[in-house]
């Protein structure tokens, strides 16, 4: 007010002056003009300093932009409370457009300068951040992994000592009461074998009066088992008790586990194994530090970027049990989400949950249909050429909304061939063990498509029925929307039929005998599911093969046949391909993905609307 008052002052002494001589009054005018245009830029750079160093002060540099705009720097001009007497008069309003001007300036410079940190900077975040920000950006997709600092140093092996005897002790030091039989097999084996005994007993020859022997296995390959893989088994039984997973970090179990999951890069299999009880140990919330302090957060953060989906979608179970800040459920072993991996602010509308069957996996069961090898070694035209698991490639892409979860567990035909010799679990045993798991991973939350593939079926069956009597998995029931089967023997399978008739030689597994047609188990699934899936009103979808599929080197069988592929509900599509290729399109564009992905559009149609 006293700039613009001093202005008028010297616009009223200009005006109302008595003329002077024509070269006097042309300085004075001069003189005038200066001290009026001094005036103001003196004023207005006062003016204009004052607003800076006030907006300097609202200026905040957000860390989760780190996160949401991955290796971007923006600058966001938090709100400031005024006082009321400010929000009156040209000075607020001056005030008000200066700021959104500067935010305008700052949000186009921010656009168009937006140039990835230097390596300096990346290290300074990296030492500034929390664990909550690491696993944040662990979780972000296509983060710079300069991000992360490098696991810490590893304590050095004792004298005279080596990995495989540090693995011996760990397990020696955890409890070995009060244990199913399972892990007192695993850990027996890993602790009293030698290498070559280990190695000897699970595929070495066959021998009379052996414990158990795979007879199987002894006409194939003799495979390169290891003490470590063996007390690695033994350890993953064990991470599924929580205080176990404490024992194992007391006695240095992250390190070591480190430095073997460092020694074995080339291993996938270990690797796998390590993740596996990492990701168990991940449960638990209170080891949730210790973990992050031990570098494992940088080392799945490599992993998340793998082009091995397995590697990478193992990764992702461990960084989303880290994750509580955005992540409530919790994935037990052999749940694995395949879609999505990372952090997203899309909503997730649905869920389709993948159960493999016999000798399946959560990944291999539901890859692309394998190619010839005339076409094997061609270059990829596009992205849709070869997939190792088409629920993650094509199904992500072409239903975004969806939370798309597979599901593992471990299966055998033949008790030669039983990982655990004393395991024997029955399709009641591992439907109720299954749906524990699902329901901590949160399936029954959202409205929800079940896919699966022979014996996986069955499962799906039992879990639904077992739902059903139990008032804390209703929400399962309730939000079940649909089912594909996949090749799945209602009535039982020629399979079955076969290993039982030769059950002197391969001792059929107790999951095999179980299919078998005049099974009483069977039967009654059946006529049960059967009333209550048309209670229920569930939408059904029955695919089954025509061809036989090949068993051995001469052995040829119709594994499921037509008339037990048929639920008695729904459609019933027959295709012209075996038991093993029931699930596994040849490409995007071949019926058997296209009925599919059009089954789960129309029955989630609602739900994908809203």
């Amino acid at each position: 007010m006293s700039l613009a008052a001093y202005c008028v002052t010297c616009c009223r002494r200009i005006g109302t002056s008595t003329p002077l001589p024509k070269s006097r009054t042309y300085w004075r005018e001069i003189r005038n003009i200066i001290k009026f245009t001094g005036s103001l830029i003196l004023g207005g750079s006062l003016f204009l300093t004052y607003e800076i160093l006030a907006l300097k002060k609202s200026l905040t540099l957000d860390t989760q932009v780190v996160e949401r705009e991955k290796m971007k720097s923006y600058i966001y001009v938090n709100t400031v409370s005024l006082d009321k007497g400010e929000n009156l008069g040209i000075t607020y309003q001056a005030r008000k457009e200066l700021h959104k001007a500067v935010r305008k300036a700052l949000t186009t410079s921010a656009k168009i300068l937006c140039s990835p940190f230097t390596d300096y900077q990346y290290r300074i975040i990296a030492q500034a951040s929390d664990s909550r920000t690491l696993i944040g950006l662990a979780r972000s997709k296509d983060s710079d992994l300069r991000f992360f600092l490098p696991p810490p140093p590893l304590p050095s092996l004792k004298e005279d000592s080596s990995i495989e005897e540090e693995l011996r002790h760990l397990l020696a030091s955890l409890p070995q009461t009060g244990l199913d039989e399972c892990i007192r097999y695993f850990t027996s084996l890993a602790l009293s074998e030698s290498s070559q005994s280990l190695a000897a007993q699970k595929g070495g020859l066959w021998c009379f009066g052996g414990n158990g022997l795979p007879y199987a296995e002894s006409f194939g390959e003799v495979p390169s088992a290891t003490v470590e893989m063996f007390c690695l088994e033994a350890i993953v039984k064990h991470s599924e008790i929580s205080t176990h997973c404490d024992q194992i970090e007391a006695n240095g179990g992250l390190q070591l586990l480190q430095r073997l999951y460092q020694v074995y890069k080339d291993c996938p299999k270990i690797q796998r194994s390590i993740m596996r009880i990492i990701g168990n140990m991940a449960l638990n919330d209170h080891l949730h530090s210790t973990i992050v302090r031990s570098g494992w957060v940088s080392l799945m953060a490599e992993a998340m970027q793998s082009q091995h989906i397995m590697e990478a979608s193992h990764a992702a179970r461990i960084l989303a049990n880290l994750d509580r800040e955005t992540v409530q459920e919790k994935y037990c072993d052999g749940v694995y989400v395949l879609h999505p991996q990372y952090r997203t602010s899309e909503p997730i509308k649905a869920d389709v949950l993948f159960i493999h069957g016999l000798l399946g996996a959560a990944f291999r069961t539901w890859r692309q249909q394998d190619c010839d090898q005339a076409s094997a070694g061609k270059a990829p035209e596009d992205g849709d050429w070869y997939t190792t698991c088409w629920p993650k490639t094509w199904l992500a892409r072409d239903c975004p909304a969806l939370r798309i979860i597979s599901v593992e567990y471990d299966t055998s035909l033949s008790d030669w061939r039983a990982r655990c010799p004393m395991e024997r679990k029955s399709i009641a045993f591992r439907s109720d063990e299954l749906l524990r798991k699902l329901r901590a991973a949160g399936v029954g939350d959202r409205p929800t498509i079940w896919v699966s593939h022979s014996m996986g079926g069955l499962l799906v069956k039992k879990m639904l029925l077992e739902a059903s009597k139990k008032p804390e998995m209703s929400p399962v029931i309730n939000n079940t929307r649909g089912i594909i089967f996949y090749s799945v023997p209602h009535r039982g399978s020629q399979l079955a039929e076969y290993s039982v008739n030769a059950r002197y030689l391969l001792f059929p597994s107790l999951e095999v005998k179980e299919l078998s047609k005049d099974s009483p188990a069977l039967k009654i699934l059946q006529d049960d599911f059967l009333v209550f899936a048309k209670d229920k009103n569930f939408q059904v979808l029955n695919f089954v093969e025509t061809l036989p599929t090949t068993v051995g080197s001469m052995l040829k069988l119709h594994v499921v046949s037509v008339e037990s592929a048929d639920l008695g509900i729904g459609d019933l599509i027959p295709v012209d391909v075996n038991h093993l290729n029931i699930c596994k399109p040849k490409k995007k564009d071949a019926f058997l993905y296209q009925r599919t992905l059009q089954f789960i559009r129309e029955t989630l149609a609602k739900d994908l609307e809203n």
